[in-house]
C-alpha cells in the first residue's frame, strides 16, 4: 500500500514538473519571438540583447525545475510579466507613415439603398513597385447587387492562398482584399504577422488593380482562380454590408492583423457566418488554399463539376494578362467560366 502511494505521489510530481517545464519553454519561445518581431522601432542590438537575456532566464527556470529550486524561477517570472505588460501596451494605429498602396483608408456612407464608398483603389502598374496611384469614389445601389465571386490567389503551393471577394452590381464590381497595412520600409513576414507587427487593412479596389497586380506585375506571377459563389440576394446584401461596416469600424478603431486568426480567409468566414451557418468548422479554414474546396463541399460553388475539374477551368491568368488595362477587364476574365453567365 505504501509503495502504491509512493509511486502515485512520484508520478504526480513528475507530471507536474514536466508540465511546468513545457510551459516555461513555450513561454520562453513566445516571449523571444515577440521581442524580435512585435516592435521594430528598437535597434536590432537592443532586441537581440533583450531576447538573449530572456532566453537565459527561461533556461535558468528549466534548470531550477530540474533541481527543484523554485526560487530560481523568479527572474523568469519577472521577465515574463514585463513582456506581458509591454505586449498589451502595443496598440494599433491609423496615423503611421504608410506605404503608398495602403495610405488611404476606405470608408462608406449608407443612405437607404445607396452606398457611397470612398477611396477605392485603382492603381496603374508598370511593375509591382512602380505605379501611378489613383483613388476614386463610387456609389452603388443595393437593389442592383446580383453576384458574389471569390478569387483565390496562390503563390506557394496549394495549402496557402490569398482570398478576395468581389460583389457585382449589374455590371459594376467592388472587390475587397483583406491585407496587412505596412509602413514605409516594411516587408511582409509570416512570423511578424503573429506578433502585432501589422495593422489590419481592407483594400476596396477595382479588379484591374487587385487582380492585374497579381497576374501580370508580380514577379513571379501568382496563380489566380475565379469562382462564382451561389447565394441568395438577401445573403449577398448582408455580406456586402458586413464588409461596409468593417471598413467603417477600422476607421474608428484600428485592429491588428494576425497570420492565423485575423487574415484574409478567417475574416471572410467571420463575415459569411454573420448570416449563415452553412460553413462547418474545418481545417480548410486555416489552410486557406483549400477554402474554395470547402465552399464546393457545402454546395456554394458550381456543383455540376467536381472540384478538381472546376479548379482547372477557373484559372484566369492568361485572360487577365490579355485584358490588361481594358475598361472591360472584369467581363473579359469571366468569359467561359463555369457557373457565370
Amino acid at each position: 500500500m505504501l509503495a502504491v502511494k509512493f509511486s502515485t505521489k512520484t508520478a504526480c510530481r513528475l507530471i507536474f514538473g514536466v508540465t511546468l517545464s513545457i510551459t516555461v519553454t513555450v513561454l520562453t519561445i513566445w516571449g523571444s519571438m515577440a521581442i524580435l518581431h512585435a516592435d521594430l522601432s528598437y535597434p536590432s542590438w537592443v532586441r537581440y540583447t533583450l531576447t538573449g537575456l530572456y532566453v537565459m532566464c527561461g533556461f535558468t527556470g528549466c534548470i531550477a525545475l530540474r533541481l527543484r529550486r523554485m526560487v530560481l524561477l523568479v527572474p523568469f517570472a519577472f521577465g515574463f510579466l514585463i513582456i506581458c505588460g509591454w505586449w498589451y501596451s502595443i496598440t494599433p494605429q491609423n496615423d503611421r507613415q504608410w506605404q503608398a498602396d495602403v495610405s488611404k483608408l476606405p470608408s462608406a456612407e449608407i443612405n437607404g439603398e445607396m452606398v457611397r464608398i470612398r477611396n477605392i483603389r485603382n492603381f496603374k502598374y508598370s511593375t509591382e513597385t512602380d505605379f501611378i496611384p489613383y483613388w476614386y469614389d463610387k456609389t452603388v445601389d443595393l437593389k442592383k447587387l446580383n453576384s458574389i465571386d471569390l478569387f483565390a490567389v496562390y503563390w506557394m503551393g496549394d495549402a496557402i492562398a490569398h482570398t478576395i471577394v468581389s460583389f457585382g452590381f449589374e455590371g459594376q464590381r467592388i472587390a475587397f482584399s483583406i491585407e496587412t497595412r505596412k509602413e514605409v520600409g516594411e516587408s511582409y513576414s509570416t512570423l511578424g504577422g503573429l506578433f502585432r507587427k501589422y495593422e489590419l487593412y481592407y483594400v476596396v479596389g477595382d479588379e484591374r488593380d487587385l487582380i492585374g497586380l497579381r497576374t501580370t506585375h508580380r514577379n513571379p506571377p501568382e496563380d489566380v482562380y475565379l469562382y462564382r459563389v451561389k447565394a441568395k440576394k438577401e445573403g449577398m446584401r448582408r455580406l456586402f454590408l458586413e464588409y461596409i461596416h468593417q471598413i467603417n469600424s477600422l476607421n474608428r478603431q484600428p485592429e491588428f492583423y494576425n497570420t492565423l486568426t485575423t487574415n484574409c480567409t478567417t475574416n471572410i468566414v467571420m463575415h459569411v457566418r454573420a448570416f449563415t451557418d452553412r460553413l462547418p468548422l474545418s481545417w480548410k479554414m486555416l489552410a486557406s488554399g483549400y477554402f474554395p474546396e470547402l465552399l464546393h463541399d457545402v454546395g456554394a460553388l458550381h456543383e455540376e463539376l467536381s472540384y478538381a475539374e472546376l479548379r482547372t477551368l477557373s484559372l484566369i491568368n492568361s485572360k487577365a494578362r490579355r485584358a490588361e488595362g481594358s475598361e472591360n477587364f472584369s467581363q473579359f476574365i469571366r468569359m467561359g467560366l463555369p457557373g457565370i453567365p
